[in-house]
């Protein structure tokens, strides 16, 4: 983590992928984030891929929670909604990915924001906009794929659609939340806040902007599905995944002669370069017969002679001992709250040591510093203005919780923490 954000207060009611992962991003650049979730946990804690825990903490947790303080609050009672309007009067940043309308009902909506801290970034993430003929339907990440027509270019013309192995909306989402986010921050100026607004159709149809410019100008395709090996369905050939006689082979943007050069493709199936598009199904069968015959190994020594950009398909079992997934250390181990430890991608964002201080752009960005913690001892004083039943954990050295409200607020109006890692707070606090 880097503190390119420190000082910046993040007030985070997200829940799912997207908004609890650009949260994250923040968060890993230094932001003070204040994650906050009802009594019974945020969804992510409940839920999550493979059918798999550590520690007791599901995987989408582990995915978009490190770095965050952890809030339980009961938006259903008047005194947890004081809590939060009072949070939102300290915070430089306000997230949330709820339904449309769902916090304006709760006084906690952006008119409400507003009138509570004019300077606000209220930024929300939703799954269709915060208005429109979708706006109340049920936003997720397979759905919108399904939606947007991505899961139409990631079929084949044999299969039929399919979706991408991964929840890529969401994950492009965030980036484009978090980037939202920061240019608010970079054009801060003192008693003058803005909305972000990001959605996953909208986050999906940029996933595709290059498609979507290819089918939008001049003659348009009958059909926008991978043809055969291609992938893509406006690239030529020899752009595509062939299987060779031992696994999978990428080749990439070239020279369609050389490739069939270097297959030794025979020369009356040879495609000309200026017809690699027009007539790639034949060049792509032509390259594919030949691929086969070899091996992977066989196919990376030839494509290397001929100067061919190429490479092996990895699984993941290839992929976590790359010597350049190990070099870069993209992925990380974390401790958990047990002696179990998770792993995960790290933080995809590398700083250099010689960035200045972020003291500096913040009095430029026209935020408010707030006062360090007398000791850089960890403490537990700063939740004290949190009273609730069970044991909290301490607070990191941090921008402090002082300016909370400090009068008793209920069983559910108390605090926990996350120090560098995904935790079940919960699990902790009822404890004996």
């Amino acid at each position: 983590m880097v503190d390119l954000l420190k000082g910046v207060r993040v007030l985070s009611f997200n829940h799912f992928l997207m908004g609890p992962v650009a949260a994250q991003f923040l968060a890993d650049l230094g932001a003070d984030v204040i994650a906050v979730e009802p009594p019974d946990g945020a969804f992510q804690r409940k839920w999550g891929g493979a059918d798999k825990r550590v520690d007791g903490q599901s995987m989408l947790l582990l995915t978009g929670n490190r770095n965050k303080r952890s809030l339980t609050l009961d938006l259903k009672k008047p005194e947890a909604i004081e809590i939060a309007r009072k949070l939102i009067a300290t915070s430089d940043v306000m997230t949330e990915n709820f339904r449309p309308g769902v916090l304006d009902k709760l006084g906690l909506g952006y008119e409400d924001a507003k009138k509570i801290n004019p300077q606000i970034i209220y930024a929300a993430a939703s799954g269709y906009g915060p208005d429109g003929p979708y706006v109340y339907r049920p936003g997720q990440d397979l759905l919108v794929q399904a939606i947007s027509g991505l899961a139409t270019i990631t079929g084949s013309r044999e299969q039929g659609p399919r979706a991408v192995g991964v929840s890529a909306v969401d994950h492009h989402g965030a980036a484009l939340f978090a980037a939202g986010i920061l240019a608010a921050l970079v054009r801060k100026t003192p008693g003058q806040g803005c909305r972000v607004d990001v959605s996953l159709l909208s986050a999906a149809l940029d996933l595709q902007m290059e498609s979507f410019t290819c089918y939008l100008n001049g003659e348009r395709p009958d059909d926008v599905r991978q043809p055969g090996p291609i992938s893509g369905w406006y690239y030529g050939a020899p752009y595509g995944i062939y299987p060779t006689r031992d696994g999978h082979m990428a080749i990439s943007l070239g020279s369609l002669s050389t490739v069939s050069e270097a297959l030794d493709v025979p020369a009356d199936q040879r495609v000309p370069d200026k017809e690699a598009y027009r007539r790639r199904d034949e060049a792509s069968a032509a390259i594919a017969a030949n691929v086969a015959k070899r091996t992977t190994a066989e196919c990376i020594a030839l494509f290397e002679a001929h100067g061919i950009w190429h490479a092996a398909v990895n699984d993941y079992a290839d992929v976590v001992t790359d010597p350049q997934v190990v070099h870069n250390k993209n992925c990380r181990s974390s401790a958990g709250r047990r002696a179990r430890r998770s792993r995960s991608s790290a933080i995809p964002c590398a700083m250099m040591a010689s960035c200045p201080k972020s003291d500096c752009r913040l009095r430029n960005l026209g935020l408010r510093p707030r006062k360090s913690s007398k000791s850089s001892a960890t403490t537990t004083t700063n939740l004290k203005t949190f009273p609730g039943r069970g044991r909290s954990a301490p607070l990191r050295p941090r921008a402090p919780l002082d300016d909370a409200p400090n009068a008793h607020h209920g069983r559910h109006a108390r605090a926990h923490v996350h120090t560098g890692h995904a935790r079940d707070d919960r699990a902790e606090a009822d404890s004996p």
